[in-house]
C-alpha cells in the first residue's frame, strides 16, 4: 500500500514554503547600521577600518552615500604583498591597483547590488547561481544595507522550521 497522505502533506509544506519565502523582503532582514568605506579614504584609513570591524568586504560610497565600489581582504592582501604577487598577475590594472592611495584607486567597481524588494527566496537563488556571498542593497543609488549568505541562511532555517 502506498501512502500518498505523506507526499501530499510534503507538496503543501513545500508549496508553502516557495510562498512564505516570496513574501519575504530582503529589507525586512538586511543589515541596515554599515561600516563603509568613502571613496577618498587612504589606505592606512582602509587598513584601520579592516582591522577594526574584521569584514570580508565593505561597500565604497562617495559623498552622496551612492555606492561606487567595494574593498575585500584579497585586495588588501594583494596591495600588502605585492612583491610576492604572481608573474601572471603582473597587469596594467593590478599596477594601477596596487599603486593606487585611495579606495577609489583600488576598490572593484561596479559592485553587484540588488533592491531591498527583492524576495528572500529570489536574492538566495542568485547567490547559488553567480557564487556570491554578499550583495550590496541599493535603493535610488544610495547604499542602504547589505545582505549576506549567513542572513539568508539563518532566514531560510526559520522559514524550514515553521512548517
Amino acid at each position: 500500500m502506498v501512502d500518498n497522505d505523506g507526499d501530499e502533506d510534503r507538496i503543501r509544506s513545500e508549496r508553502s514554503f516557495a510562498e512564505r519565502c516570496s513574501e519575504m523582503f530582503i529589507k525586512n532582514f538586511m543589515t541596515k547600521d554599515l561600516v563603509t568605506i568613502s571613496e577618498n579614504d587612504s589606505i592606512d584609513q582602509i587598513l584601520e577600518t579592516f582591522d577594526k570591524y574584521h569584514f570580508h568586504t565593505y561597500p565604497v560610497v562617495n559623498e552622496d552615500n551612492i555606492l561606487v565600489g567595494t574593498i575585500d581582504q584579497d585586495t588588501i592582501l594583494k596591495i600588502l604583498l605585492v612583491h610576492r604577487a604572481p608573474r601572471s598577475e603582473h597587469t596594467h590594472l593590478n599596477a594601477v591597483v596596487f599603486q593606487g592611495d585611495t579606495a577609489k584607486a583600488i576598490m572593484v567597481p561596479h559592485p553587484v547590488s540588488i533592491s531591498p524588494d527583492e524576495h528572500l527566496c529570489t536574492a538566495a537563488d542568485m547567490m547559488l547561481k553567480h557564487k556570491i556571498d554578499r550583495f550590496c542593497i541599493v535603493e535610488d543609488g544610495k547604499l542602504v544595507g547589505i545582505i549576506c549568505k549567513p542572513d539568508l541562511i539563518k532566514e531560510v532555517y526559520k522559514l524550514r522550521g515553521s512548517d
